[in-house]
């Protein structure tokens, strides 16, 4: 990489070269070798100490400012947050049977779900639930993938992303519709409460569609849970 590591300019410690060369001394005597007996880390000077643990602070984000949120609730356009993931897979994303693990391609499908949601959102959000996940045909190793999400629709606090698995061979072009996938995802404030999201305006006759489809699927899941509810109250 040519540059120290966690320091973007490849500059080296600030380290005080008097300090350096005194500890050197000490344990450079004449006639003598080191003594391994002693962890090298115990001869780090504080400075060395304290550069190595700003290194380590840099690469986090605090956390008032990992994830802020949008103040308003402003309604969003469904394309504003949608997102398009590409993939090449490799001899490490294969199964037993040699194609690519469907554990690989529901990962993809949630980061790029996860992602659509928290742009639409302001801030962070949680899966709840894989509505559907529908394997359509195989991917195979040395094709890329390409996972597109949407939200579909929003709730009070819930927003359902759907998402569009494609696959392509790069030798011959063709791409092959393997995977969709619904998922519901619900918006965490500061103290990890679900909170309001923005609702979603469906501009284009698609987006449309995929608003009432998602309604639909919303109704399915709630008539779904309250009769299984009513059947377990039945038999108690």
């Amino acid at each position: 990489m040519g540059s120290a590591l966690g320091d973007p300019d490849g500059e080296a410690d600030d380290v005080d070269g008097s300090e350096v060369a005194s500890e050197v001394a000490d344990v450079a005597v004449v006639g003598e070798g080191p003594d391994w007996s002693v962890s090298p880390h115990a001869t780090r000077s504080a400075n060395e100490r304290n550069a190595s643990n700003a290194r380590t602070r840099a690469c986090y984000r605090p956390p008032s400012r990992r994830m802020p949120r949008v103040a308003t609730l402003a309604p969003r356009p469904a394309a504003d947050s949608q997102v398009t993931l590409i993939q090449l897979m490799e001899i490490t994303d294969a199964n037993l049977a040699g194609f690519v693990h469907g554990g690989v391609i529901m990962k993809l499908v949630d980061t790029a779900a996860g992602l659509a949601a928290i742009k639409h959102a302001g801030g962070m959000c949680v899966t709840v639930s894989m509505d559907e996940m529908s394997f359509l045909a195989p991917v195979h190793v040395g094709d890329t993938v390409t996972v597109q999400a949407s939200v579909n629709d929003v709730g009070t606090t819930s927003l359902e992303v759907g998402v569009r698995v494609e696959s392509e061979d790069l030798r011959t072009a063709e791409r092959t519709h393997t995977s969709s996938a619904y998922l519901v995802f619900v918006a965490l404030d500061d103290e990890g409460s679900p909170r309001a999201v923005p609702p979603v305006v469906a501009a284009t006759p698609t987006e449309q569609r995929r608003q009432h489809e998602a309604r639909i699927r919303r109704e399915t899941r709630m008539a779904h849970r309250k009769a299984i509810e009513e059947l377990r109250r039945d038999r108690e």
